[in-house]
């Protein structure tokens, strides 16, 4: 049975095994590129190129048991096994969940190599000599492991994994060629080194935000008792409190060349603040929060703009989702439209908490502007054009908002075990004759931005102290992998 204080040196011993496979993959590319040698296929047969592999025994003999929290536990005996990309990046994490299930199951962990290999664009970052610019990529992928989409998917999270296919059962969500996968496409899109993403994580999709996100945490950062060490920005930047003209770095940074950027505020342990820009559309919160849930977030908001629905709301309105319509489409594939999305409590409580902390109105004041109810999320920007379309389900829905990201956000946070939230702006009122024109809209993101943007801030802030409370049991199937 293993013990407490041995787990850290079995994750050095994963992290060791996964930088042996790199080092090896990089000197085999090397000798293929200089000699055309090729590598040894025996050697490959034994894992050379391996992922390393993390494996937990759970015994007939132990006991079952039901802890309090939603995950870390293990519903039956058996072998649970899962590949490891980037163990270091994961160490902390890694600890704490092994932990649960070491305290409470009496298991016996262990570690070994993978059956699957890391391909060669992974182990490749573009800043050294190991370049390929005169190789083709169809003769590297004769000779070395490379990315075969049959192999990367979500089947364990969708719950389509086949229990058949193997004898051990999977102890995460995401297993190495998955997590590899999204943390290089996280760089593409954000700019950013994914290890700077921070466990709180803000959704927004105006660029405004941004703009006075960054203005905060620089001055979050001059502080003398700010818990944040610096700021990380697209383009490499990175931001600490001498950086002299801070703010004009980052907004003459390569944010530009981004699609969805993002900027980390950084603190110890990951208990920083990342907010990333996603744009407009459902397109892109599907696609940030398919690679994002690979790093295990503590939560996600959305805080955005929306259109308001009911005559009664005002241009500067807050909207709290506790429902989604969804008209987005892309996720009805993997999660059909009739799977609810359930609101979480612990985070609907801290929105509103938030509000009334970042506005100063005592709660009964708060409820004349803050409107609880339905959102909805459509994939069409000129909906307004076939109104007479949707109107019948904005009725039935009880809509009092709509906007183009927010029911993907929550789903994929549903989908992904994230715990999710959505605390939206009114700017305008297209039912009702109030539609944003270039002067009222201007006057109204400069009274809106900084309050809406605090009231994120403040309730990732009350969300920290949560602890394991915060992950619901919503979130969780009735058969889910040991790790969150």
């Amino acid at each position: 049975m293993t013990q407490l204080n041995s787990i850290p040196g079995l994750i050095d011993e994963l992290c060791e095994m996964f930088d042996e496979s790199v080092r090896a993959l990089r000197s085999a590319l090397a000798r293929y590129m200089l000699k055309g040698e090729r590598p040894d296929l025996e050697q490959r047969a034994a894992g050379i190129f391996a992922y390393p592999e993390l494996r937990i025994d759970y015994g007939y003999d132990h006991p079952a048991k039901f802890p309090a929290r939603a995950f870390g536990r293990l519903n039956q005996p058996g072998r649970y096994a899962i590949s490891i990309a980037r163990p270091a990046m994961f160490r902390d994490y890694l600890i704490e969940q092994l932990g649960y299930l070491v305290r409470d199951y009496g298991v016996e962990v262990s570690v070994g190599r993978s059956g699957s290999e890391i391909p060669y664009p992974y182990v490749l970052d573009g800043t050294d000599d190991l370049r390929l610019d005169d190789v083709r990529a169809a003769d590297l992928g004769r000779w070395f492991p490379t990315t075969e989409l049959a192999h990367i998917g979500d089947e364990i999270a969708d719950g389509s994994w086949d229990h058949s296919s193997r004898s051990d059962r999977p102890l995460a969500l995401f297993d190495g060629p998955r997590v590899d996968f999204s943390l290089g496409r996280l760089r593409h899109y954000t700019g950013t080194p994914s290890e700077h993403t921070q466990r709180y994580l803000l959704f927004t999709n105006y660029v405004r935000y941004v703009d006075e996100f960054v203005r905060w945490a620089i001055a979050e950062l001059q502080r003398e008792d700010s818990p944040y060490e610096a700021l990380s920005a697209p383009g490499g930047l990175y931001i600490t409190r001498e950086t002299a003209d801070a703010e004009a770095l980052v907004r003459e940074g390569g944010w530009r060349k981004f699609q969805m950027p993002a900027y980390h505020l950084m603190a110890a342990n990951g208990e920083g603040i990342t907010l990333v820009n996603i744009g407009v559309g459902p397109s892109n919160a599907k696609t940030i929060c398919d690679h994002l849930a690979v790093l295990r977030p503590e939560a996600w908001l959305m805080i955005g703009h929306c259109g308001g629905l009911r005559p009664s709301q005002t241009i500067g309105d807050y909207v709290l989702a506790h429902a989604y319509l969804r008209d987005d489409h892309v996720l009805d594939d993997v999660l059909p439209i009739e799977i609810p999305i359930p609101p979480i409590a612990e985070i609907q409580q801290a929105l509103f908490d938030a509000a009334a902390q970042v506005t100063g109105e005592a709660p009964k004041e708060l409820k004349q502007r803050l409107r609880t109810g339905t959102v909805v999320t459509t994939d069409d920007r000129n909906w307004e054009l076939r109104y007479t379309l949707s109107a019948r389900r904005f009725n039935q829905s009880r809509a009092v908002a709509i906007d183009m990201e927010s029911a993907t956000v929550a789903a994929q946070g549903y989908r992904f075990r994230v715990p999710y939230g959505t605390l939206l702006c009114v700017s305008d009122k297209p039912l009702h004759g109030e539609i944003k024109l270039a002067g009222q809209a201007n006057a109204f993101y400069e009274r809106a931005i900084s309050q809406h943007l605090r009231i994120g801030i403040e309730t990732l802030r009350i969300l920290k102290n949560e602890g394991t409370k915060l992950h619901s049991r919503k979130l969780r199937s009735f058969d889910e992998p040991p790790f969150r």
